[in-house]
């Protein structure tokens, strides 16, 4: 039996394994949608807050809700790009309607998982967080040279101080281990920051004027509104991060020598439907089964659920401190820029991971992930060739996840699977 300190620090140290993955989210978000420093220090306490609520309510478990295991939830990193994407192209209330109705979804349809996984197969995942993590590289090149329309646009500092926060991740990642490494990111961001601060172009102004304590305001950024563009889109986030949570439930289970049984998958499931329609009501974000927590629970042989409870506890009380969520809007755009290289290339890589494991010498899989990756490229990268259309399907052609997705999807569909030749089929064939 764990003391109630041991639970305490433990618990902590899982918040700081996901913290980095937990704050750099809304960083990028507000940086890319410009939103002012009231607001960023707003979308980072409300992202902490609604990630503690998400993961107590997956840890505690009920009879249709909850996996019961311990799992740490933070907001899905897959959800960036379409975020911003739906962002400039109209509003962050349209946003999070999106993200709302995107969670009844996931609850609805967490018990016909199986049937919904069939339409995505490993060739299909591959191709679409693939196109999510390459469209956004032009996002995080923006920010290495200062953030689009910033008057410095370029500056050598910018770049300068990019390359530091890289090269400082990127030393990290070599030379530390275990619980260093974890936060690679979140110690380049603070490097990076030092070093702007002694360049003359950090401010802290904005964490003067934060207030002390606040809670979560739901519809922070206005009544959500409703777009099936971006509906589409959220829904297809969500699947793919669907298949993921899967996943972690699983690496889960064998990190605690527990089976994992349908229905804590589909409970979990639930769980995560209803902390991403929390994300939407309180301005946040959606949610998904953080894996990097996976491999603290693997390193520390620590099971127990009462430090998950406590992870989750100490995570709703730092959304409840706008000034210590202020002090993560002074870092400079460029810094930013820096660590999304690392972030932004991950996912792509990952992307390509998942590819690697189907056989891209048959002809069907080459394909779907050729044509799904290219048309959601270059719907992304030349969206105004579809100018012309009508604007519902403007809307909808303009976006590359979306065009990606459903090309992926269909291609999965039209394109049989071809059986493979028996050795014995061969000959028959040959001596006919």
């Amino acid at each position: 039996m764990l003391s109630k300190q041991r639970v305490i620090t433990l618990g902590f140290q899982h918040v700081l394994a996901m913290y980095a993955g937990a704050v750099i989210v809304p960083l990028i978000v507000g940086a890319a949608l410009k939103l002012n420093e009231t607001q960023m220090a707003y979308l980072i306490a409300a992202d902490l807050f609604t990630c503690g609520i998400a993961t107590i309510l997956q840890v505690w478990g009920g009879k249709y809700f909850g996996s019961k295991l311990p799992v740490v939830l933070g907001c899905t990193f897959t959800a960036v790009g379409p975020i911003i994407a739906i962002g400039l192209a109209s509003n962050l209330a349209t946003v999070y309607g999106a993200i709302i109705i995107s969670g009844i979804f996931v609850i609805l349809a967490a018990p016909l998982y199986g049937k919904i996984l069939r339409f995505f197969p490993t060739i299909v995942t591959g191709s679409v967080v693939t196109i999510i993590g390459l469209s956004l590289i032009p996002v995080a090149m923006n920010n290495v040279a200062g953030g689009q329309g910033s008057p410095n646009f370029g500056a050598t500092s910018n770049l300068l101080l990019a390359l530091i926060t890289l090269v400082v991740i990127l030393l990290i990642n070599r030379f530390a281990k275990g619980f260093l490494r974890a936060v690679s990111v979140l110690i380049g961001l603070a490097i990076g920051t030092c070093v702007g601060y002694f360049m003359g172009i950090v401010d802290f102004s904005a964490v003067g004027k934060a207030s002390h304590f606040s809670i979560a305001q739901p519809f922070y950024f206005g009544t959500p509104q409703i777009s099936i563009t971006a509906i589409i889109t959220m829904i297809l986030v969500n699947i793919v991060s669907m298949v993921e949570s899967t996943g972690v439930y699983f690496a889960v289970g064998k990190a605690i020598d527990e089976k994992v049984e349908q229905k804590q998958i589909v409970n979990g499931l639930r769980s995560e439907g209803v902390a991403i329609t929390l994300g939407g009501i309180f301005n946040a974000f959606p949610y998904t089964a953080f894996s990097q927590n996976v491999g603290l629970i693997t390193l520390t042989k620590v099971k127990s659920r009462d430090v998950i409870f406590a992870a989750g506890g100490i995570m709703l009380i730092l959304g409840l401190l706008p000034k210590l969520a202020a002090i993560t809007t002074v870092i400079p755009s460029s810094v930013l820029g820096g660590a999304m290289i690392v972030m932004f290339g991950s996912v792509a890589v990952s992307g390509m991971t998942i590819l690697s494991e189907v056989d891209l010498r048959k002809e069907r899989n080459l394909l779907i992930a050729a044509c799904s990756i290219a048309v959601g490229l270059g719907s992304a990268t030349v969206p105004h060739m579809f100018d012309q259309l009508p604007e519902f399907a403007r809307m909808m052609l303009q976006n590359g996840i979306v065009t990606g997705s459903l090309t992926a999807i269909v291609l999965n569909i039209l394109l049989p699977e071809k059986k493979a030749v028996s050795s014995e089929q061969v000959i028959q064939s040959t001596a006919s």
